[in-house]
């Protein structure tokens, strides 16, 4: 049996007591709140995806990026893995897009983002950027009912 990996990644974008969110409207889907990134394209790596993605969203070039975690999300049924690689930097340059893709860019003081509108998986997963160490979060999916049936958090 075939199991199908899908790669993606997030970067927390952090200046001072603030973060850089997109907020989504709801025909770009996962409307709400959350963190710049993407899918990765083969055969490209996981960091020139994460610095591609906050480009192409954003306008910024990111740099020094800390790996902070991975949120996976198995789906058995269909034979699927999304893992989602989730870093963090405090280093960019450039000017926010005037016009960007995928929502208006917003920066949040870190203390007030947890009250704005978000898709609960990045709500649960937002603290985690700012925490010592990594995190592992592990869902399974259930493609028949169409929600999340389990779920495991592991931080080191």
């Amino acid at each position: 049996m075939a199991i199908e990996h899908r790669l993606y990644t997030m970067c927390m974008i952090q200046d001072g007591d603030r973060v850089l969110l997109i907020n989504r409207p709801d025909n770009r889907g996962f409307p709400g709140y959350l963190a710049p990134g993407g899918k990765i394209d083969f055969p490209e790596g996981l960091v020139d995806g994460a610095t591609r993605e906050v480009k192409e969203e954003t306008g910024l070039h990111v740099s020094n990026l800390v790996f902070k975690g991975i949120d996976e999300y198995v789906n058995s049924k269909e034979n699927v893995r999304y893992m989602v690689f989730n870093y963090w930097t405090n280093t960019f340059t450039g000017d926010l897009l005037e016009e960007p893709p995928e929502g208006e860019l917003v920066w949040v003081p870190i203390p007030e983002a947890l009250e704005l509108p978000m898709q609960s998986w990045f709500k649960e997963r937002f603290p985690l950027f700012f925490e010592a160490g990594t995190f592992e979060i592990h869902r399974v999916w259930d493609a028949v009912s169409n929600e999340q049936v389990e779920v495991k958090v592991k931080v080191t």
